[in-house]
């Protein structure tokens, strides 16, 4: 089992930023693939970026693409995601997530068995 546990979010106006922190316990050695998902109300849950930690490979959803950085500290045991340039477009209830699938498709949310809690962006225009 991975336990995950998501933290940073918050409330921000438009052209703001904010960086979400995903903590990782249990057998970590089944998350060779981290990702980042949101859900806005009324929408599907969709992939914004994940991360290879083995190479440390990133996957960006052309919507984040240049806005958002993910990046890891292995020592850590923690996954990031820096959001720049938020747009109101941005606000939903992020997740963190863990895949041992290498990040073979990086935001297919069936590939990711273990999730976080969830932790709400909210931009304000």
């Amino acid at each position: 089992q991975v336990q995950l546990v998501e933290s940073g979010g918050g409330s921000v106006q438009a052209g703001g930023s904010l960086r979400l922190s995903c903590a990782k316990s249990g057998y970590t050695i089944f998350s060779n693939c981290m990702g980042w998902f949101r859900q806005a109300p009324g929408k599907e849950r969709e992939g914004v970026a994940s991360i290879y930690t083995g190479g440390g490979s990133t996957f960006y959803a052309d919507s984040v693409k240049g806005r958002f950085t993910i990046s890891q500290d292995n020592a850590k045991n923690t996954v990031y995601l820096q959001m720049n340039s938020l747009k109101p477009e941005d606000t939903a209830m992020y997740y963190c997530a863990a895949s041992h699938l290498g990040c073979y498709r990086p935001h297919e949310r069936a590939d990711f068995p273990y999730w976080g809690q969830g932790t709400q962006v909210t931009v304000s225009s």
